[in-house]
C-alpha cells in the first residue's frame, strides 16, 4: 500500500486556471489575478459573475486585458520565498498571453536573491480547465511526496498529453485580437459559420474546423 508522504512547497497559479475559490482555498493553491477593463475602465471591488459579465460582452461592451508585469510576479513569488517555500508556479500559455514572459523575468532576478529556494514554472500550453487540470494534478504529486522538480517535469510532460477544443459564439473578440482578419469576421457572422479552435503543442490558438 501506496503511504503519502506530502512535500512542502507552494502551488501557484492564476485566474485563467478558471479554479473556484473554494478549491483553491482546499488545496492550498495561491492566485494571481490577471487584471480587465470593462469600456476603457476596470471595474472596483469586481465579483466576477459569468452571466452579467457575457451578457455585457453581448450587448457590445469592450472586454479587454493585460499581461501580468515582472513587478507583479516578483511580490507574488517573493511572498513564498521568503517565508522559506518552494515555488511551483503554472501559467497561463506563452502563446496566448506575454505573462509567462514576465514571470520568466521575475524569477530569474528572484533565483539569484534566493539561491537556496527551487522557483519552477511551468508554461501550461493552454488555458481555463486544461490550465487549472495540471494545478490538479500537480497537488496530487505534492501529497504523494513528488518534489517540487519532479512535480514541474511530470508537468512539462502531460500538457502534451491534453487537447483543448473550444468554439466561440461572437467573431468581434478574435477580429480584435488579431486572429481573424476584418473580412474573414465579418463573412463568418453573416453566414453563421463558427470556428473550432485548439490549441496546439505551441500552446497557440489555430483553427481546425468551420461550422454552421
Amino acid at each position: 500500500m501506496l503511504r503519502r508522504i506530502p512535500m512542502s512547497y507552494t502551488i501557484m497559479t492564476d485566474t485563467s486556471a478558471n479554479l473556484p475559490e473554494e478549491f483553491l482555498r482546499e488545496n492550498k493553491i495561491k492566485c494571481i489575478a490577471y487584471t480587465f477593463m470593462i469600456d476603457g475602465k476596470e471595474p472596483e471591488n469586481f465579483h466576477f459573475e459569468g452571466k452579467a459579465f457575457y451578457d455585457d460582452m453581448r450587448r457590445g461592451k469592450i472586454v479587454t486585458t493585460s499581461q501580468i508585469s515582472p513587478q507583479r510576479y516578483s511580490d507574488f513569488f517573493r511572498e513564498e520565498l521568503e517565508q522559506g517555500h518552494d515555488v511551483l508556479f503554472i501559467s497561463m500559455s506563452s502563446g496566448i498571453s506575454g505573462s509567462f514572459n514576465s514571470a520568466s523575468i521575475a524569477a530569474a532576478d528572484l533565483r539569484e536573491e534566493f539561491p537556496d529556494r527551487k522557483l519552477r514554472l511551468v508554461d501550461a500550453l493552454g488555458a481555463s480547465l486544461g490550465e487549472g487540470l495540471l494545478a490538479l494534478w500537480a497537488v496530487r504529486y505534492r501529497e504523494f511526496g513528488m518534489s517540487v522538480d519532479a512535480a514541474a517535469e511530470r508537468l512539462l510532460d502531460r500538457r502534451y498529453g491534453m487537447c483543448q477544443v473550444f468554439t466561440v459564439d461572437d467573431l468581434r473578440y478574435l477580429k480584435r485580437g488579431g486572429r481573424l482578419s476584418n473580412l474573414a469576421a465579418a463573412v463568418g457572422t453573416v453566414l453563421q459559420i463558427k470556428p473550432l479552435l485548439k490549441g496546439n503543442n505551441e500552446g497557440k490558438i489555430v483553427c481546425f474546423e468551420k461550422v454552421r
